[in-house]
């Protein structure tokens, strides 16, 4: 059944990254490191003006940083959570987001307490997981807890939390809630309080990982029907001012990334979807940024087996071009 394969192949990251995870072990720093010599899944990077530096963050917590895209420093330690709070002593970090705030720098994140159970469904169990952020008045770190302990509802697994001011001024989260409870993943928002300490109010749909066009699967009798997997929101305008957004599923077993723009231009849509994936095979959870040069730049990981079976992940950039209404995503650089 091809959800258990999904399932299957979701558990085997995880476990085959779990040294990565850790809190406990302190990270060993390497320089002049080549970005293909690096192993990182769901990579971000943020390109900081302030101090010429471009910092790497993602899954496992570490943080990377550059003067030039090509050597970089790292990884270096620089999340910092309440072993008394629902993350646990030794939470897992998936996906972090560095975004700097009205003068302060925001650690967006997935934190997953493994001792923690909050549901069993289809005889899976589903351990305390959620989108949270840290703050930092430097760009390395530390990243630390704000007043606000909980951001989302315990009761629901949530990740890949994003960062968007909406065209009302406000503040945003943009996040996944986790098919594995709901078995139709969604992409959704909550506001957030002006200094990013807390959430306002309640969650909003977006869409549901159904609505896609190009993400497929095949149910118990063969028949292929929509994913359920929604992964990796990252949101962008372009240069004619269409709100997009970028995302990332499954084509039956292959991570495979797509795009949606909003027609009203605001987070609350409707959010129309390409019909075709906007990347090569086994590319996704993208995001972009501008070079202190200014060219525009797509970072994402590759997803590809080794020769031993295992999952490897490694950091790519593409070129991009963001003229027009829609994206056109480039070559491999």
């Amino acid at each position: 059944m091809e959800y258990k394969r999904v399932l299957f192949l979701l558990v085997f990251i995880v476990l085959s990254l779990a040294p990565a995870f850790s809190q406990n072990r302190e990270p060993v720093i390497r320089v002049d490191v080549p970005l293909d010599s690096i192993r990182l899944s769901d990579p971000f990077i943020l390109a900081d003006k302030k101090t010429a530096m471009y910092y790497m963050t993602g899954t496992g917590g570490m943080l990377w940083k550059s003067k030039d895209l090509e050597k970089w420093t790292g990884p270096y330690k620089v999340a910092k959570t309440d072993p008394a709070s629902w993350m646990g002593k030794n939470p897992m970090i998936w996906a972090a987001e560095l975004h700097q705030y009205k003068g302060k720098y925001y650690y967006f994140a997935t934190f997953t307490n493994r001792d923690v159970k909050i549901d069993t469904v289809r005889g899976n169990v589903i351990e305390r997981r959620a989108s949270h952020i840290l703050v930092s008045d430097k760009p390395d770190g530390p990243y630390i807890p704000m007043q606000d302990p909980v951001y989302l509802p315990a009761d629901k697994p949530t990740l890949d939390g994003t960062f968007w001011v909406d065209k009302d001024g406000k503040p945003y989260m943009v996040y996944c809630y986790e098919w594995l409870q709901n078995w139709n993943g969604t992409i959704e928002k909550i506001e957030l309080k002006p200094d990013l300490s807390g959430s306002i109010g309640e969650g909003k749909l977006l869409f549901r990982a159904s609505e896609s066009p190009w993400s497929k699967e095949r149910d118990e009798a063969g028949n292929v029907i929509p994913n359920k997997v929604t992964d990796g929101p990252w949101l962008f305008y372009t240069q004619t001012g269409k709100l997009g957004m970028l995302w990332t599923s499954w084509v039956h077993n292959i991570y495979t990334q797509g795009v949606a723009y909003s027609e009203s231009g605001t987070l609350d849509g409707p959010w129309v979807h390409e019909t075709e994936p906007i990347t090569p095979p086994n590319y996704g959870h993208g995001m972009m940024f501008r070079t202190f040069k200014g060219k525009l730049l797509m970072l994402m990981h590759s997803h590809k087996e080794d020769k031993s079976g295992r999952y490897i992940r490694i950091p790519q950039f593409f070129d991009v071009d963001d003229s027009g209404d829609r994206l056109t995503v480039g070559k491999n650089l």
